[in-house]
């Protein structure tokens, strides 16, 4: 069985699947392998700097991901080029980590399951939800950016009803770690229990 767990940026996704990966679930972080896919000299590398230049580029030659960041952020265009690169080899990569996996399960993280309409990769997707107030707060918080760029990362994310509606299993956060934490292991073992029936 495969996980699609998602959630908005700052909703807890990466502290859930911790507490996963901590029950012995095999977990693989989408945004490691959007990282991998665009070291220095791969294929992906080459790509993204033919298509957006030297200048992403920071000292030591690898790709600069805040300057990326700033460029894709402001261009719909942009975003979608640099979609158009990473998602294919991303999608390769994490196919070859599943079919090594060797837990019960397995947890793909993954901030953008909406937008790329890619739910049927997954057998259940998991979203963990928050305010927008609390979202804003631990984004700002954790990145040390501004709530401006929080809030275009936000805006340029799908709304938090469209994240729910195709959901099939939803943890709150909206309180404490500690509470994340027994409500990530209710859902492993109901995850458990779905794969033992």
């Amino acid at each position: 069985m495969i996980v699609g767990l998602t959630g908005g940026i700052g909703s807890g996704k990466s502290a859930a699947a911790d507490f996963f990966a901590a029950e012995g679930i095999f977990v693989i972080d989408a945004d490691h392998l959007a990282k991998e896919v665009i070291e220095k000299d791969t294929p992906g590398f080459i790509s993204i700097v033919a298509s957006f230049g030297s200048e992403i580029l920071d000292s030591n030659g690898s790709i600069d991901r805040s300057k990326l960041r700033v460029q894709i952020f402001s261009n719909p265009k942009k975003k979608k080029l640099l979609e158009s690169i990473t998602h294919p080899l991303v999608r390769d990569l994490m196919a070859q980590r599943i079919a090594s996996a060797e837990s019960p399960y397995s947890i793909i993280m993954v901030p953008l399951i909406f937008e790329t309409n890619s739910m049927s990769a997954y057998d259940r997707i998991l979203v963990i939800d928050c305010d927008q107030v609390m979202q804003l707060e631990r984004a700002a918080f954790r990145d040390n950016n501004s709530n401006e760029l929080i809030q275009k990362i936000i805006d340029s994310q799908c709304s938090r009803e469209e994240r729910l509606s195709i959901a099939n299993d939803v943890i709150a956060n909206n309180d404490s770690l500690e509470n994340l934490k027994s409500r990530s292991i209710q859902m492993h073992n109901f995850y458990l229990g779905l794969i033992n029936k």
